[in-house]
């Protein structure tokens, strides 16, 4: 009786040694994915050691309450109250990369925190609008997403830009070790070592480090026990082309979410969402990016791993996967936590990160696959991901326009993407004669 609380939505929290290894479950397949964007944007944005810190600390504490809002809700308008983890997301990382390369770290949070308004707007009005996001135009954008990383993995599996000793067969031979353990265990691994296989594969790849000199401790010996969270941290500034590339990222990711609230709900409940919770889970979405921009937490969404684990355990109990938003938390305000994840070699989180962002864009082609890929289809994929990647591989193609223009289309490809996708879906006739 006890065990079948984990199966019920508004169950009782059942026995710790039941609920525990769950959360577990959910924890240890978000935890890199959450961490690593801060990791590449402290490193981008040239922060001091203490505010990558900070910045580490502070999206790991905002995933967790951007989760517990999910899972409970602000009344019936915000949080979706369905079996969902929330953590900061890979598909916002090279356009926050443009934007800090080019204006600032500061731009990045206030882009996020007006793209958080436009995502509560979204939600509001989402019964109207979701019409013109099919599988096809959303799956094109989350494809473009994952080629867009691959650059950011290769150049962290050659050691990050900047090392003296880029490009080294040490980089390299530790990137390769790091993702072959990766690859064995996502294809031979079975139950948790599968489930872990990429935060197995960076504990190998950092014991391995250790031997070549390549861990510094010292950052840890300097960080606090405890430390709570600061209030716009990294201040908050305001710049056209930043927040039109977000606003748009925001949007392409509500939708992304209204595809992970239905897949939690048929995989876990077997129902398809009601409006009033996919309403609720896009303003929540958005309020907690909002929160998260005023507080220093960098761009969340909803984590489609942690929703393959609901459909394939049938755990739903609320209050399980509040667990793992509290181990985030905690980890969040642990300072000496945050300092030693910044020790992990750029090399492992390049040879780790590479099979997701292979993962992401592979995911992206299931979901375009879902329709028939005639020769509409096809072309609206093919010259929506050809015109992204290549304007943002040449970028100087656009020396001639505003800055404006080269910041929104030339800083992702999924910009150029979205725009040519959805305009193609809408113009080109559906059946050719």
């Amino acid at each position: 009786m006890e065990s079948r609380s984990l199966f019920e939505l508004n169950g009782k929290m059942p026995p710790l040694k039941n609920a525990v290894p769950i959360a577990a479950q959910h924890l240890v397949a978000m935890i890199v994915g959450c961490v690593t964007p801060a990791i590449i944007i402290s490193s981008v944005a040239g922060l001091e050691e203490q505010m990558r810190i900070v910045l580490i600390q502070s999206s790991l504490v905002m995933a967790a309450i951007s989760t517990l809002l999910q899972l409970f809700g602000i009344t019936k308008f915000c949080g979706a109250k369905l079996p969902v983890i929330i953590g900061v997301s890979f598909a916002y990382l090279s356009s926050m990369k443009g934007i800090c390369e080019t204006f600032g770290l500061a731009y990045v949070f206030g882009a996020q925190l007006v793209g958080g308004i436009v995502a509560i707007i979204f939600g509001i009005i989402s019964k109207k609008i979701v019409r013109f996001f099919p599988p096809l135009i959303t799956g094109t954008v989350v494809f473009t997403i994952g080629l867009s990383l691959y650059p950011t993995a290769i150049t962290y599996m050659a050691g990050g830009s900047g090392n003296p000793d880029f490009g080294s067969l040490t980089n390299w031979g530790i990137a390769i070790f790091t993702l072959i353990i990766v690859t064995i265990l996502n294809h031979y691994g079975k139950g948790m070592l599968k489930l872990a296989s990429i935060l197995i594969g960076i504990i190998c790849g950092y014991i391995v480090s250790l031997f070549f000199g390549l861990v510094d401790f010292s950052a840890i010996g300097r960080a606090d026990y405890f430390a709570p969270l600061q209030i716009v941290p990294f201040g908050i500034k305001f710049e056209f082309s930043s927040i039109l590339t977000m606003s748009i990222l925001f949007i392409i990711n509500s939708v992304q979410a209204i595809g992970d609230f239905s897949d939690t709900t048929m995989g876990g409940l077997n129902r398809e969402p009601s409006s009033d919770e996919i309403r609720g889970g896009i303003i929540g979405f958005g309020v907690s990016n909002v929160l998260s921009s005023l507080l220093g937490g960098l761009p969340n969404a909803t984590y489609s791993q942690n929703v393959g684990i609901v459909s394939t355990t049938k755990v739903v109990n609320r209050k399980v996967l509040s667990l793992c938003g509290i181990f985030l938390l905690v980890a969040g305000l642990m300072p000496k936590f945050s300092a030693f994840l910044t020790t992990i070699p750029q090399c492992v989180l390049g040879g780790a990160t590479v099979s997701v962002f292979a993962s992401i864009a592979m995911t992206g082609m299931k979901l375009v696959t879902t329709q028939e890929m005639d020769y509409r289809n096809t072309s609206i994929v093919g010259l929506s991901a050809a015109l992204g990647m290549g304007v943002s591989l040449v970028k100087e193609s656009l020396a001639q326009f505003p800055q404006w223009v080269t910041m929104v289309f030339g800083s992702s490809p999924v910009i150029i993407a979205a725009f040519v996708a959805i305009i193609l879906n809408l113009i080109l006739p559906k059946k050719l004669k």
